[in-house]
């Protein structure tokens, strides 16, 4: 097992590459282990954009902290999911203590602690990565300069994809980067001045458009993290539930995703091998990607189907998911970033998304859409004994997801003990 600093015990990790292997010794491990610590119910948990190891481990340990106190007779056992991801250092995190550089300043440019995320993430891309942080300093005037770094943040995003390793999107490219970049970069600048002047109650002024450049940089990183993290759940963590399965056959899996993890830990259930019935719940906290992803009709364009809209049977459970008016993220930038019209119009930070359309959601946004028979619930009533068995279940979990700034507010305030208890709730753990 790892780190002995972990909030629970039995804790393991799984480590993937952005190609979806694991580690195979701490795999063998878990699949060993598991029956002989009588693990009876196993939470696994995929984390969203961190920068490091430790990030996704203090995470974990937070996360997890209250669950043994609230279960006391379950026989638990806990799975903490490391690939490779990132965040922007200037991305708040409530109640984890900000980096150095994310404290002293917040800038258009790149600081030194998102220069070694996006260089860690992108290997052998360095010197890419310098040319898109030296075009943020300096600011080139025109058209032509927008054009240039729009041009270097489609190189980043053609280096990320891995050849070989099939794309599991279930949108299509967003339009941010095939958009004019200037207009692109208009865009976003824009939302960007309405989201800040909404949070800090200042007048809305007349933004640069190279104050949308890092965004749009931002969006990129995205984009490529969560094409990734379904590739890691389908190839890896699929085939990884698979053979523990085969091996401890009497242990109930609760997978649980932030952001892109929850993209992770929902593509594994298209990895699952044919018959494999030990995944009893799915809970996915602020989702960022589409949701139509498991309908079988996208209502906008009736002859595409979500690209697991056929995987809920897999689950032997509910699948629950939060989402929250307050994360920024979801709510303004990802519409965004999915349809950027050019036209002109007034951005109001979580009103975005309603003037974009619905194509565009995101499921910690407005939760699970075009799914017959979804029920939608508060926290409250979910955790007062509403929560359906079986089927797509959305819950508002804003009483408790809510803070944090720009730009991407709520996002990342998940750490709180009533989420746990719907984990909990959701496998029917007591």
């Amino acid at each position: 097992m790892a780190d002995p600093g972990m909030s629970v015990t039995p804790y393991w990790e799984l480590t993937f590459d952005a190609d979806g292997d694991v580690d195979g010794s701490e795999r063998d491990r878990l699949v060993a282990q598991a029956t002989e610590h009588g693990v009876r119910d196993l939470l696994v948990f995929a984390h969203g954009w961190n920068s490091d190891r430790s990030g996704a481990t203090a995470l974990y340990r937070r996360f997890f902290a209250p669950i043994p106190a609230l279960a006391p007779r379950a026989r638990l056992g806990y799975v903490g999911v490391i690939w490779p991801s990132m965040r922007f250092s200037d991305e708040p995190i409530p109640d984890f203590p900000k980096s150095a550089a994310a404290a002293a300043t917040q800038t258009a440019g790149l600081d030194g602690d998102t220069r070694q995320a996006l260089i860690a993430v992108f290997p052998d891309q360095a010197p890419l990565i310098d040319r898109l942080a030296g075009v943020l300093d300096e600011r080139p005037d025109g058209a032509q300069g927008l054009a240039e770094f729009g041009r270097l943040v489609r190189q980043l995003i053609d280096a990320g994809s891995r050849p070989g390793v099939a794309d599991t999107g279930e949108e299509g490219e967003p339009d941010a980067f095939t958009k004019d970049p200037a207009a692109a970069c208009e865009e976003f600048a824009q939302a960007l001045a309405a989201v800040r002047s909404a949070d800090t109650s200042a007048g809305f002024s007349i933004p640069n458009p190279w104050e949308g450049a890092k965004e749009l940089l931002r969006q990129a990183t995205y984009y490529t993290m969560k094409r990734r993290a379904g590739t890691v759940g389908e190839q890896g963590l699929g085939p990884v539930l698979g053979r523990l399965a085969g091996a401890a056959p009497g242990v109930r899996v609760h997978l649980m995703g932030h952001s892109f993890g929850g993209r992770l830990v929902s593509f594994a259930l298209r990895g699952l091998p044919d018959g494999v019935r030990t995944v009893k719940s799915v809970t996915l906290l602020q989702g960022a990607f589409s949701h139509y992803v498991f309908a079988d009709r996208v209502p906008q364009a009736p002859d595409r189907a979500g690209a697991l809209k056929d995987r809920l049977r897999r689950i032997d459970g509910p699948l629950v998911c939060c989402y929250s008016q307050y994360d920024m993220a979801l709510g303004t930038f990802y519409p965004l970033a999915s349809r950027l019209a050019g036209d002109d119009r007034s951005y109001l930070g979580s009103e975005i998304a309603a003037l974009l359309g619905p194509e565009w959601g995101a499921l910690g946004h407005d939760g699970v859409q075009a799914v017959p028979g979804t029920a939608g619930l508060d926290l409250a009533a979910a955790l007062n004994g509403a929560l359906p068995a079986s089927g797509c279940v959305n819950v508002d979990a804003a009483a408790v997801v809510r803070r944090g700034g720009p730009p991407t507010g709520a996002h990342s305030d998940i750490a709180h003990p009533e989420l746990a208890r719907l984990v909990l709730a959701a496998g029917r753990i007591v």
